[in-house]
């Protein structure tokens, strides 16, 4: 039996949990499953994993995707230069077996650790069939975990963007500046925070929604509701709009298609 499973702390509620028993299910795979594993400490994951021996795959969340990098063996190009990971591969092998392979974990274990981010594929992959010509600016509303693999995407794609935070930062801009022009001048706006989950429907993050035309693209990494107050609020101003559920289920499904990779790396 191959077990995955969810590291984060608190694990109150889980997407990937019911969305991969939901798989197994459905595509009659009877040799998976998957479970939560509240970890309030990174440092635990080694005693996690020699506990849970059958373990292939994780997906990591809060608060462990930026520190969990330092537990690893390898960490894939993007999601190095996002600084955070959210997918681990787990190889299993002996001690014995991985010196004569060369390939003995560098943090010294028995068990060879591989990072993802898995949400860069999924935001991408989501995000560009929307995207014209008019989207070559980007406003990032939040800096925190989340904002991480926005950016890389971003990078790669040329789009040039700043990003909205409550609290100072270089080169960030306050919500409280946060102009009229800026929105204008700005036509892909992606939210990043937390700001409109469900229960707190009610709530948005705080930027001048009176500039919003039907040239902007508005995406918000929220599913739940599925039309949050920032997207309603852009919606009524003509503009397209995007959820985040999409993209759970693509980084979900690319996680999947790492953990039963056969491809090997340095």
């Amino acid at each position: 039996m191959k077990h995955y499973g969810l590291i984060g702390f608190p694990l109150s509620h889980s997407f990937s949990k019911r969305y991969f028993t939901e798989k197994f299910e459905k595509e009659n795979i009877t040799d998976c499953t998957y479970e939560l594993y509240p970890l309030e400490n990174i440092a635990d994951l080694s005693k996690l994993l020699h506990e849970n021996p059958n373990l292939c795959g994780l997906n990591v969340t809060i608060p462990h995707k930026v520190k969990v990098l330092k537990q690893l063996d390898w960490i894939e190009h993007d999601a190095k230069g996002a600084g955070a990971v959210n997918c681990i591969r787990i190889t299993s092998e002996s001690p014995v077996q991985a010196a004569f392979s060369g390939e003995l974990g560098i943090k010294g274990h028995d068990f060879r650790l591989e990072g993802y981010n898995t949400d860069i594929y999924g935001f991408d992959m989501s995000l560009s069939p929307l995207l014209k010509t008019q989207h070559d600016t980007a406003l990032i509303l939040g800096d925190g975990g989340a904002a991480r693999a926005v950016k890389c995407v971003l990078d790669n794609k040329g789009i040039t963007y700043k990003c909205i935070t409550r609290k100072p930062a270089e080169g960030n801009i306050l919500f409280s500046d946060l102009k009229p022009k800026d929105i204008r001048d700005n036509k892909l706006i992606i939210n990043t925070t937390p700001v409109g989950t469900y229960p707190n429907v009610d709530e948005c993050p705080p930027i001048p929604y009176e500039a919003i035309n039907d040239e902007h693209l508005m995406f918000d990494l929220i599913y739940n509701p599925e039309e949050t107050l920032f997207l309603k609020k852009g919606a009524e101003k003509g503009a397209v709009t995007k959820n985040g559920y999409e993209m759970l289920v693509l980084q979900a499904e690319k996680a999947w298609e790492i953990w039963n990779s056969k491809e090997k790396h340095p």
